[in-house]
């Protein structure tokens, strides 16, 4: 916790010390922030150039990139092909990270709580409106699961990690997948409190008794919350950490002809964790110069910030991927 606190703190200390037109700016997905902060720092430590970025939500950092208001943007949701080559764009992965389901539960301790994928998505649906109900209880028969009402955290705003999030549910259900699909922003059913962030949701949690939500795991450690053990695709239910989130980034298949455009939620295999996601780093093609400041930045950090990585419960990417990434930089002019 004291690492995820120093690293952010740091990162945007770092930040605001510094002068405007100095710096390459991004903004975007919380997901990714306290990696972004952490590496940004011990880059400028390093090499003494200076990269800034915000947390905004992946919405505000795609409109923020395409609109060229910003040198670059993170996001959870990955630009397809098409959307890459309407508005000008660079894509590609920056690390791979967890969204995990926390719980505030009087009584019941981290990683005591079993979910599946089924129980998951009737709870977002608000179907299921009381924790002692009988598809919970089934679950967790070890558990006196109280008569209280279920209060899901969710984002407020634009968010990537809402799209992971809603792959998934509608990875597990169809009718999911045909009410509400996959999206930003969704107009939920249940019984529901907002946040902006995962900051904002970490903190709902943590303040609101018989509440659940779902957060970046970095944000779960830093916050203390309880996390959940959820059914994977295979059937095994599995713990939110590092073997279990690597097992699951395993197969992901990153094509630069595709902008590395690819979705990694709930993946196969008895290890995978089935909550990953891959945020993703934009970049307008024109801006020649602010592309070669930030794609040194994130070459950087795949040469010499995998344990920084690491220390915050990211996966680093593969080396067999970042050369693929330094390819793809070479072939448009921007490495």
């Amino acid at each position: 916790m004291k690492k995820f606190t120093a690293a952010i703190l740091g990162g945007a200390l770092c930040a605001a010390s510094l002068m405007a037109g100095d710096m390459v700016k991004g903004d975007g997905s919380s997901f990714v922030l306290p990696i972004n902060q952490a590496w940004a720092k011990a880059y400028f430590k390093a090499t003494g150039k200076k990269v800034q970025y915000n947390g905004g939500g992946s919405g505000k950092g795609i409109k923020d990139a395409t609109s060229r208001l910003v040198d670059f943007g993170g996001t959870d949701a990955p630009l397809t092909p098409k959307a890459q080559a309407k508005d000008k764009m660079l894509q590609f992965p920056a690390v791979v990270g967890a969204t995990v389901m926390a719980y505030n539960l009087p009584g019941v301790k981290s990683e005591a709580l079993k979910l599946s994928g089924k129980a998951i998505v009737a709870i977002a649906e608000g179907k299921v409106k009381y924790w002692d109900n009988p598809m919970l209880s089934a679950l967790n028969p070890m558990i006196k699961l109280p008569h209280k009402e279920i209060i899901f955290a969710r984002r407020s705003d634009a968010s990537g990690t809402t799209w992971n999030f809603t792959y998934f549910l509608a990875s597990v259900s169809t009718d999911w997948r045909k009410n509400f699909g996959v999206k930003k922003t969704i107009n939920w059913q249940c019984k529901n409190i907002g946040g902006k962030g995962n900051p904002g949701v970490s903190s709902i949690i943590k303040q609101t008794p018989y509440s659940i939500g779902y957060i970046e795991y970095a944000y779960a450690i830093e916050s203390n919350a309880k996390v959940a053990v959820v059914e994977n695709r295979d059937g095994y239910f599995v713990k939110p950490e590092m073997k279990t989130f690597q097992a699951a980034a395993a197969g992901a298949d990153f094509d630069p002809k595709k902008g590395f455009y690819t979705v990694i939620g709930y993946p196969r295999g008895k290890d995978s964790y089935p909550l990953v996601a891959c945020p993703f780093i934009i970049m307008p093609k024109e801006k020649t110069n602010a592309n070669k400041e930030i794609t040194a930045f994130y070459a950087w950090a795949y040469d010499h910030g995998a344990k920084i990585a690491k220390d915050l419960y990211y996966v680093p990417l593969p080396k067999s991927v970042t050369d693929k990434i330094k390819g793809y930089w070479k072939d448009n002019g921007v490495y």
